[in-house]
Formats: C-alpha cells, structure tokens, sequence
C-alpha cells in the first residue's frame, strides 16, 4: 500500500472499500474510552456476529414448541442440520460437499483423523511438523506416536528454520521430505504458523509428500475463513480446523473437516466409529456392524451440536454474502500491506523491532507477527490502553490480525499513529 499512513487517507479507504458496510454486523467491544476498540485478536477469537443472536433465537423456538420432533421438523430440522452446512463449508475450503463435514472440536478431530491417516510400520512411521507447532498439535502427535507404542523424539521430525530466519523455506521443506522418503507416514503442518502468521504453500507440500508415499494433512486452524483454500485441487488428503477465530462462530465453537474424495468409500481404512458416522439408511434399525457414511461424514461419532452448528452457519452465511474468500482474501491483502507501511514508516532498527510474518503476501494470512526486542510488553499494554486489542505471545511477540470482515482501514492507521506516539 502506498497511500498515506493518516487516518484521513485511511478515512478514505475505508469509504472506497465494498466491504466497510460488514463492519456493522459485528458487535464491537469497546475501548478504554467506551469508543469501538480497533480489534485485531480475531486470530485468537472472532467477534460476535449480530445474526447469531437470531441464529440461536430460532433452534431455541423449535426446540420450545417441538421438543424431540425438531430433530424431525421445524424450520430447519436437526437430523439433517450438518447437511445444511455442507455447501457453504465446501466453498470455504474450496473442495467438494461430500468431502467435509462439521462436527465436534479442532484437536478431537485431529485425533480422529490421525487415526485414519497415521498407520505406522516398523520402517515407515515418522510425522512430520513444523517446529513450533501450536502446543496442542504437539502434544496431539505425541500422544499418537504413544498410541501406537512409538518414542516421540524417534516418531516426531519437526522443521525447524535455517539459523537467522524466522520461518520455513518451501524448498527445505520439501527437502526434508524426501530425505526422511519411505520412513515418512504422515506430514501434519499446520496451514498458518500461529506464532510466525506464515502460511505454507499446501499445494507444494502435499505433492512432496505423496512423491514418497506418506500423508498429507494440514491443521487450518489459521488458514479457514483466512486464506483462499483450495484443498481439494491441492490432493490434500485430510484437514481440519477451528470456526472461532476467523470464521467467527464462538468460543469453543465447532470444528470442519476435509477428508479427500478418494477415501469417500473406503469402510475399509481404520477409524473410530459412532452411531452419526453410520449409514441414515440403517441407523435407526439399531443393529451392530458398522456401515460408515460416505465421504467425511463417515468419520461423524455423535449428533450434531445444534447450538454451535446455529451460530456456525450465521458466520457462514456472513462470508457468502461478502463474496466468499477469494473476495475477503483480496481486502486481507491490502490491511496486512497497510499494516505493514505503517511499520516500515517508523524506520526502527531490527535490533529494536522487526516484522517475523514473511513479506511475500502469498506467505502470510490476515496476520502480522512483531518481534519487539525492547519494551515489548510496555509496547502491549499501550497498545491496549490505546483502544488497540492485540494478542501478546511469550517471550516478545505481538500479533496483530487485521479481519476484512470487521476491521477498517482507519483501525489499522490508529495502531500506526499509537505506534508513532510509543516510540518518538
């Protein structure tokens, strides 16, 4: 961006942007000040949508005048409630509608997955991982290489970056794919780096780990409702990820997942199963011997979790109507780029502040990374005493996500301007 860094320019922006009207459907917490606060934690938790209010109003009415009939009936019966989400999740992620589904939590369905999509040998049993991984993911593979009688320091490769550099070349990632060849089972990489905001080139990778026979799966927990995802075109082979951040549907809200349509048949590959995974048709006949679903939803263990489905899909709904994520990835570009000016323009010394998230915007998502060397937390707790809500990662990290749904461009020339005030 090389307009001016003032919130007059900023002003401008914002009245040139067709999707400044979305910023009214979220409730925006105040500041210090009872002014709108310039949120930029929607990598942490997206704001509230004021369609979910509705959402939610409307499941409760039905359940109200129904009871257990509103799994049959109402305005939108709940036997088939995951069903409705199918279509606007696959246009999220850009794959087909048999081969998603929602359902249950991020790291549950990882854990599901991974049982599926890791079955090691005695030669090939290595996962792959980013260094740095998000704990979670960490500890999810660890406890998988446990599950199937494996060390985690022998099981587990992670990636770490050259000396001096603050993320992943493409290329050693590939390489080091190919070294670890046919001792390699799975690849799991999270499609963001929450800590870095680097976004890895899927596409690429799942390509390089096929070349040698492994899995490839990625975490999206960063890069749903972020990036413009293309996994099925990519041969992904399975993915699952968070609605809370980006996707705005609440606090421990719902989780996607991506299953590739070439296992959509496949009774045979090794899974957890539960009643909801088990073919419609003979479910209610109550009989054993399981019979999974087609596609991802034969990975489906327990109904649906209506409350959050209700808020998922009002989130769902949102990014439709702006355009989908080819639009909203096209604005997310422009805040980084201008939130990134805003910092060049202090001309501060790397030894005192430096951007980690890489500057190629087709490495990164709605997100920048601040490594401040000096004062950071003071640099934090100004921040927010500014109106500006940020996230602060140990040791001295500060993430900032600009989301093109809600933030502004004036947002993002306020942390700019607080930035000035901080350091002149």
């Amino acid at each position: 961006m090389t307009a001016p860094l003032t919130l007059a320019s900023a002003a401008e922006l914002d009245a040139a942007d067709p999707l400044a009207p979305f910023r009214e459907e979220f409730h925006i917490p105040p500041g210090p000040d009872w002014k709108p606060s310039a949120y930029f934690c929607g990598n942490s938790l997206g704001l509230l949508p004021k369609a979910v209010q509705g959402a939610l109003e409307q499941v409760l009415a039905d359940w109200a005048r129904l009871g257990v009939e509103a799994h049959f009936d109402g305005s939108s019966p709940w036997m088939h409630y995951h069903e409705t989400l199918a279509d606007a999740t696959a246009r999220l992620v850009g794959a087909k509608p048999i081969e998603v589904v929602v359902m249950n939590n991020l790291t549950v369905n990882l854990h599901l997955l991974m049982v599926s999509f890791y079955r090691p040998t005695a030669t090939r049993y290595k996962i792959l991982m980013e260094g740095g991984a998000f704990p979670s993911d960490q500890y999810a593979m660890e406890s998988q290489a446990r599950l199937h009688g494996l060390a985690p320091d022998d099981a587990i490769v992670e990636l770490v970056p050259r000396p001096g550099e603050h993320t992943l070349r493409t290329e050693d990632i590939e390489a080091k794919i190919q070294e670890l060849g046919d001792s390699l089972a799975t690849v799991l990489i999270g499609g963001v780096n929450y800590y870095t905001g680097q976004a890895f080139d899927m596409a690429a990778i799942t390509k390089a780990g096929h070349a040698v026979g492994a899995y490839v799966g990625f975490d999206l927990a960063h890069a749903a409702g972020n990036l413009h995802l293309q996994l099925h075109d990519w041969d992904v082979d399975f993915a699952c990820w968070c609605t809370y951040k980006y996707l705005n549907s609440g606090p421990g809200g719902t989780s996607g997942v991506f299953v590739h349509e070439r296992f959509a048949n496949r009774p045979d590959l090794v899974r957890l199963a539960g009643w909801w995974g088990h073919d419609p048709s003979v479910r209610f006949q109550m009989k054993k011997g399981f019979r999974p679903m087609p596609g991802a939803a034969g990975w489906q263990l327990s109904n649906a979790q209506i409350f959050p489905m209700a808020i998922h899909r009002a989130s769902l709904e949102t990014v439709d109507r702006a355009g989908g994520m080819a639009v909203l990835r096209r604005k997310s570009e422009q805040l980084t780029a201008y939130l990134e000016s805003q910092i060049w323009a202090l001309e501060l010394p790397a030894s005192q502040l430096e951007i980690i998230t890489p500057t190629d915007p087709a490495q990164r998502g709605c997100q920048l990374s601040i490594l401040v060397h000096q004062r950071g937390r003071e640099l934090f707790d100004f921040l927010a005493a500014q109106g500006i809500i940020a996230d602060w990662r140990e040791p001295n990290v500060i993430r900032l996500a600009p989301v093109p749904l809600y933030n502004s461009f004036e947002d993002v020339a306020r942390v700019g301007e607080a930035l000035r005030q901080f350091f002149r």
